[in-house]
């Protein structure tokens, strides 16, 4: 009887521990991002760096580079450059900006819509982590990971 209660014991407890430890395997914290104001003043950053130009600058010469290397059709390059949307890596740059408060991000605005000089020593891609997230954006582009068929 003893045995019988010890089994039925250790059942349970499997019953209880196994499905907490699959579940916290699979749940993953959100990615941070930066409120709806502050998305606003973000793309206005955005907009007076002028990286939305870099980041499509950045996807063509990789582009062109493997285009080059792997010896494409200008069908093929074609199709890869017009794959290249920038909405698909602006959550990226948010995220770089989610820790900001406004206060900050509004005189990150006015330094960049003052200053010519300071956009050229543009902080975002000066940013490691966000330099590699372009990294791996454009070599996915390059891929045709983005090509809606």
């Amino acid at each position: 009887m003893k045995n019988l209660k010890k089994h039925a014991f250790l059942a349970l407890m499997l019953c209880l521990i196994i499905p907490s430890i699959s579940n916290s395997q699979t749940n993953s914290t959100p990615v941070a991002m930066p409120t709806q104001q502050n998305k606003i003043i973000v793309d206005k950053i955005i907009e007076a760096a002028h990286y939305k130009n870099y980041v499509i600058d950045f996807c063509l010469s990789k582009i062109n580079e493997a285009s080059a290397k792997e010896g494409w059709n200008d069908q093929k390059a074609m199709e890869i450059t017009e794959s290249i949307n920038y909405k698909n890596f602006r959550d990226a740059i948010y995220n770089m900006f989610a820790f900001y408060d406004e206060v900050e991000l509004e005189t990150l605005l006015k330094a960049y819509e003052k200053d010519t000089a300071y956009q050229t020593a543009n902080v975002m891609i000066a940013n490691k982590a966000l330099a590699n997230n372009l990294n791996i954006f454009a070599n996915d582009i390059v891929k045709g990971k983005y090509i809606s068929k």
